[in-house]
């Protein structure tokens, strides 16, 4: 028999009515939301999966925004572990109602079923807001990062990249955010995409598409689904280039 489990989270606080993903040019000097996502198959096939974010925006003071976005996944087939992800993406802005805004980001991660101990990568770029008004955002953002990953193996998909364990690289970024209301305060379509080539190297390449859909349940709970997928033409041997997952889980936001 096949079941699947929604995971709850608890997460204390106030909403006053539901926006989904949090977004930095709000009013608001604090935002927050808790996405617990997953399933839980038994039976001929044993699988576990959950994935979970945390969002939290902070306005310390005027026209200054902080933003963190972080995530765990974690799958296991038959009680063996298959993937254990954490990220952690961090952002600095500055006046970020304005229509074009400056930014800095700091990003960090590892990945076991990618064989990477550890990535980070820092940087600095602008936000255009090309749609904002209610119900409705829609931005685009470019940066310059430079970017070093620490793999456990020494063998790659491309020999060239064969001998050693780290690569660094410095990368341009194309980012792409939307978020649109298709039924007022009841559901929520949500979109971010990003592209991330090598300026030395034309095949290291990396690309994220990640789209949600919020059923809000009440002021304070939505349901939600997510579908992720990357890609990232340099792994290690043996692995393949792109993952994709779909989960399904509840999510739960504060604004103040």
């Amino acid at each position: 028999m096949i079941r699947y489990l929604f995971l709850i989270g608890i997460f204390l606080g106030i909403s006053e009515k539901g926006y989904s993903q949090i977004n930095e040019s709000d009013t608001v000097r604090l935002q927050t939301r808790l996405a617990i996502t997953g399933a839980w198959q038994t039976g001929n096939v044993a699988m576990f999966t959950t994935r979970n974010k945390l969002d939290l925006t902070v306005a310390p003071i005027k026209d200054l925004v902080f933003k963190t976005q972080n995530v765990y996944l974690y799958q296991a087939f038959f009680n063996k572990k298959a993937d254990e992800d954490l990220s952690s993406r961090n952002f600095i802005y500055w006046k970020p109602q304005k229509t074009v805004y400056p930014f800095l980001i700091f990003f960090a991660s590892k990945s076991f079923r990618r064989n990477i101990d550890f990535r980070y990568f820092a940087g600095f770029g602008a936000t255009w807001q090309i749609v904002k008004h209610q119900g409705h955002t829609l931005k685009v953002a470019l940066s310059g990062i430079y970017e070093q990953t620490n793999f456990s193996k020494a063998l790659f998909n491309k020999n060239e990249y064969d001998g050693s364990e780290k690569i660094t690289t410095p990368r341009a970024t194309v980012w792409l955010f939307g978020k649109h209301q298709i039924v007022k305060d009841k559901i929520s379509f949500h979109y971010e995409c990003f592209l991330q080539p090598s300026i030395e190297k034309t095949n290291n390449l990396r690309w994220q598409t990640e789209a949600g859909l919020d059923i809000f349940l009440n002021k304070k709970f939505s349901f939600t689904t997510n579908y992720l997928y990357t890609y990232e033409s340099v792994v290690t041997l043996g692995q393949k280039d792109f993952d994709s997952i779909l989960t399904f889980g509840l999510s739960y936001q504060i604004r103040k």
